[in-house]
């Protein structure tokens, strides 16, 4: 497990306690666990009419992958245990099953009424008591101008924050191989309207609570706190080490469990480097986010919009959508002129639509870009793209190419 990510381990984790209490409730010791404990474990977690809270064969998978790993270890090491889950044939689940887009105006318009507190006419609402809408929008801008995922742009140190700079409409970041998924660490780019609203939660919010943490001394007694030396930049940082000398250590190789624990000092006192903070200035833990999200989504449904809802992954794909969108649209303009055989030419040499969006999501292979995050366009005629092209109305192009697709979400308040 050691070598597995820190939200692999958490729900391999789960999974695993899911799978011993349901033995305990049947009497089974683990090591004596048989093929029918593994069926009626599978019927009780995807169709039992008892259990209330059903998953899909998603979720599940996560379920046999925790516990495959759990049984091949122990069945290495220990002959009187079968590896039960390795005889069971389980459904598998289609990772395109339950993928969801919303337009660039659908993720406004949520943004704007989950987390920031709008009426549905887009008016500050009166009745609204949240209390960290500044930093909640910044992250969901984040997550949709950067298509990191949410363990991934939960990750991010203060050091690793691109310089605001005038004329500069992107900013290149990189993502650290230790935060990403698999390893693959890889360059992202931030738009300048998200880098803004960062930042001014970082000047704003942030340094309220940060304050707030000093002044009662809540840093006094973190276990574990780590204080930086001053010498910190974006590439790397110095850590002391077990003979009380420093190093220094790229940002690259250090995960989000060292990230959450490392502080610099500075004049009011030391102060977490994590991006992201809770209220009280403690680091925020990454799986937090979905507790940010699930609250919009029940703030939506109670002002009437039961159907209209996001989840962090959904901006990752709403990105991919957008920037695909756009790559069309810059494509045709450049190869309008051209011939088939010199279209297909420069396709050849400057690569098609698909890689752009697969470098700029980290994917390793192009084709989980093409099968799973934009599965409208293999719907969409190109004649319609071109029909939109000039004027690079992306907004407008959107909400018009994809209307009536049953899986990409326009802004429901326009369309009311």
């Amino acid at each position: 497990m050691r070598n597995l990510a820190e939200t692999t381990q958490r729900d391999y984790a789960h999974s695993l306690a899911l799978w011993l209490n349901f033995l305990e409730t049947r009497g089974t010791p683990w090591w004596d666990a048989s093929i029918e404990d593994a069926e009626e474990f599978q019927f009780w977690r995807l169709t039992d009419p008892a259990n209330a809270s059903t998953v899909g064969t998603s979720a599940f998978s996560k379920d046999v992958a925790a516990c495959k790993k759990f049984y091949r270890w122990s069945s290495a090491r220990f002959e009187v245990v079968v590896d039960v889950f390795d005889q069971v044939a389980f459904p598998s689940a289609k990772r395109e099953a339950g993928v969801k887009w919303l337009d660039l105006a659908a993720v406004t318009r949520w943004r704007d009424v989950g987390v920031r507190g709008r009426t549905l006419t887009g008016r500050p609402d009166r009745t609204w008591k949240g209390r960290n809408e500044q930093r909640d929008s910044a992250f969901v801008d984040g997550l949709y101008g950067t298509g990191l995922r949410l363990s991934e742009w939960a990750s991010v140190v203060l050091p690793e924050l691109g310089v605001l700079q005038s004329g500069r409409s992107f900013y290149t970041c990189h993502l650290a191989d230790a935060c990403a998924k698999g390893g693959y660490g890889h360059p992202y780019w931030m738009p300048r309207v998200a880098l803004s609203s960062v930042w001014a939660y970082v000047e704003g919010a942030r340094a309220r609570a940060v304050r707030a943490a000093q002044a009662v001394g809540r840093y006094d007694d973190v276990v574990g706190l780590t204080v930086v030396g001053e010498d910190v930049d974006g590439l790397s940082v110095w850590l002391p080490d077990e003979t009380g000398d420093r190093v220094r250590r790229r940002w690259n190789v250090l995960g989000p469990g060292v990230r959450r624990r490392l502080f610099r000092r500075t004049a009011s006192g030391v102060e977490p480097l994590m991006l992201w903070l809770n209220e009280d200035g403690m680091p925020r833990q990454a799986h937090a986010w979905h507790h940010t999200f699930d609250a919009g989504n029940r703030r939506i449904a109670a002002l009437g919009l039961p159907d209209f809802s996001c989840t962090p992954h959904m901006c990752r794909h709403s990105f991919a959508l957008k920037w695909f969108s756009i790559a069309k649209l810059v494509n045709s303009a450049r190869m309008g002129h051209l011939s088939a055989q010199e279209a297909q030419d420069f396709r050849a040499q400057f690569g098609d639509t698909w890689h752009l969006v697969q470098t700029m999501l980290g994917h390793a292979r192009v084709e989980t870009t093409k099968n799973v995050y934009l599965e409208p366009f293999r719907q969409l005629d190109v004649e319609t793209l071109l029909a939109h092209a000039e004027g690079f109305p992306v907004a407008e192009f959107m909400a018009q190419a994809f209307a009536g697709h049953p899986k990409v979400v326009s802004d429901p308040a326009a369309v009311r």
